[in-house]
């Protein structure tokens, strides 16, 4: 892992804009597409989306705007990129699948990131050349597949090799809020997949929450593989964590409950030398 790390201290990449451009034109797979959204009108149909899915499906607590609105927005909304995927199966293309993404660039011009209002996350700052927190994940029920997914990651993987990005973060939901009733997932993620100190976020002291509830031996990964409860533990785990997961993902220092979203969050770190193996070389030569 610490080689993981440290790959992340060189230059800042130059800037790729002919494979931006993919995503400003958009990547088609058969009836899908992703790109950035374009226009304020898009933005509002994922914020639609982002409503039905966290607070009509899901168990977050809307405020009074949001209910009126059924949008899910906040201040970041206004700044971020919005990743989208578009069904065009019916004619007009209809937003059934959204990633929010921030870079530092943008975030240090406009007060900063979603996360630091759970974890501080100093060290990540101090990593030369360009981070990204990506957030408000969600895809319409009826497109919860792998081709979506295959799809949601190449959107991500294209925007990371075409900014130079050198790290991902963000902060990703178990469901529910009592810790103990997640002591399994949380111990699992703490004792295999923490993240180097070099770049390991801690959930703020007002909000910190154990992760290290069960011994590492009740979930080690090697024994994980045999072990049927183990294995039905690492299956329950969210699917968007899974795949940070297996893009060699980490999760920083403790975890924080977010009473108006129904969760208990943690931050998750990844270093895209690690995406890159196992995800962009699919899609580019680099």
């Amino acid at each position: 892992m610490a080689d993981a790390a440290l790959r992340i201290a060189g230059a800042e990449a130059a800037p790729r804009p002919a494979i931006e451009s993919r995503l400003l034109e958009g990547i088609r797979a058969g009836d899908t597409e992703i790109r950035i959204a374009s226009s304020e009108a898009e933005i509002r149909e994922a914020q639609r989306l982002r409503y039905r899915i966290f607070y009509k499906e899901l168990t977050a607590r809307p405020n009074e705007q949001v209910a009126a609105e059924e949008r899910d927005f906040d201040r970041f909304d206004e700044y971020c990129d919005h990743l989208l995927v578009l069904d065009h199966s019916t004619g007009a293309p209809v937003v059934v699948g959204t990633y929010r993404l921030l870079r530092r660039s943008v975030a240090l011009r406009h007060g900063g990131f979603y996360t630091e209002g759970e974890y501080d996350i100093s060290r990540l700052m101090a990593v030369p050349g360009e981070i990204m927190e990506v957030g408000r994940a969600c895809v319409a029920p009826d497109f919860r597949t792998r081709p979506t997914m295959q799809l949601l990651w190449r959107g991500l993987a294209t925007y990371s090799v075409a900014h130079g990005v050198k790290i991902l973060f963000g902060c990703g939901s178990l469901p529910g809020t009592d810790p103990q009733a997640l002591a399994r997932p949380l111990s699992y993620l703490h004792h295999n997949h923490l993240a180097p100190e070099l770049i390991r976020p801690r959930a703020l002291p007002d909000r910190y929450v154990r992760t290290d509830i069960l011994p590492a031996r009740e979930v080690d990964a090697d024994a994980a593989v045999a072990d049927l409860d183990a294995r039905a533990m690492l299956s329950a785990l969210p699917p968007l964590i899974k795949g940070y997961l297996r893009m060699g993902g980490y999760i920083g220092d403790g975890a924080v409950i977010d009473h108006d979203f129904g969760t208990t969050d943690v931050c998750i770190i990844v270093v895209t030398d690690l995406m890159a193996q196992k995800y962009f070389k699919h899609y580019f030569d680099i």
